[in-house]
């Protein structure tokens, strides 16, 4: 498609673009009063090294977000290649309930008592400092508190709606 000026994107078109635009999959969890909830996102990444910050996005219409919100505590985990069936489930396309969705995976916790994937690429373990409306999404705010490595596996890639491994 050559260069054009387009005054307006529609959200379509914007997402085909968005749609060649690699990202890594992670898993964002939290817990509140013995309910756990976690998400499969692609909108995340490192703010600042002091103090430790990240940002995540999360969809408006996510049923989850209250929660997220009232837990003031989240974990940020990045997915390897093998975790696919896990990143497609906390997408909430295989039809498993939202607490059932932890039976994929060996989760533990750190410091805020998150739900931290146990053989996650790294996870951040996060005290919620600011969360943002902006447009059709959130964003979530962070000070890592901890972190866990796991193996250094090949990482799971969104690129051209489909899964990749990198």
């Amino acid at each position: 498609m050559p260069l054009t000026d387009q005054p307006f994107l529609d959200p379509v078109h914007y997402r085909n673009g968005m749609a060649r635009y690699a990202g890594h999959v992670q898993v964002v969890t939290t817990e509140f009063e013995g309910v756990r909830r976690g998400v499969t996102v692609t909108a995340a990444c490192s703010v600042s090294d002091n103090p430790p910050t990240v940002l995540v996005c999360l969809n408006g219409s996510n049923a989850s977000n209250a929660i997220f919100e009232r837990s003031g505590i989240f974990a940020l985990n990045s997915l390897a290649a093998h975790h696919q069936a896990l990143a497609t489930g906390f997408a909430g396309l295989s039809g498993v309930p939202a607490e059932e969705r932890f039976a994929l995976g060996d989760w533990k916790t750190l410091v805020t008592g998150a739900p931290v994937l146990a053989d996650a690429v790294v996870s951040f373990d996060c005290r919620l400092t600011e969360i943002k409306r902006v447009s059709t999404h959130f964003v979530m705010f962070g000070e890592v508190k901890a972190m866990h490595f796991g193996e250094a596996n090949p990482s799971l890639i969104y690129l051209d709606r489909g899964f990749r491994s990198l």
